[in-house]
């Protein structure tokens, strides 16, 4: 598999070619794996962000590399996920959570006065 090259935007030839696979199984994992949905540009086609084009090349290394079945990447994708959040979570106390609401509405107030 190739590094990805910096663009906003990716065809689904372009991503098929990085993930070494077809771009009729990349529509296919689309109906398996709800995380991976790219957008549409008005002519219908697809458009990967680079965070599809990475999530594309975890499912192939699931599938291609790792012997995970569809459910068991499925799984391991939730998994994933779930742990990410746990480890960007940042425990407040009350009091702080608070305070730093306060800091915020502030902020705001003080930018909507600015914009009337």
């Amino acid at each position: 598999m190739s590094t990805i090259p910096r663009k906003i935007y990716y065809s689904i030839t372009e991503v098929a070619e990085m993930a070494q696979v077809k771009p009729h199984v990349l529509r296919y994992w689309e109906t398996e794996f709800s995380s991976l949905r790219p957008k549409k540009n008005r002519a219908g086609n697809r458009t990967y962000r680079e965070k599809d084009v990475q999530l594309v090349l975890l499912i192939r290394k699931l599938l291609y590399e790792e012997g995970f079945t569809i459910k068991g990447a499925r799984k391991r994708l939730q998994e994933k996920k779930a742990s990410d959040r746990e480890q960007i979570e940042i425990p407040f106390t009350q009091n702080e959570q608070r305070g730093r609401i306060s800091e915020i509405r502030a902020e705001l107030e003080s930018l909507l006065s600015y914009l009337n």
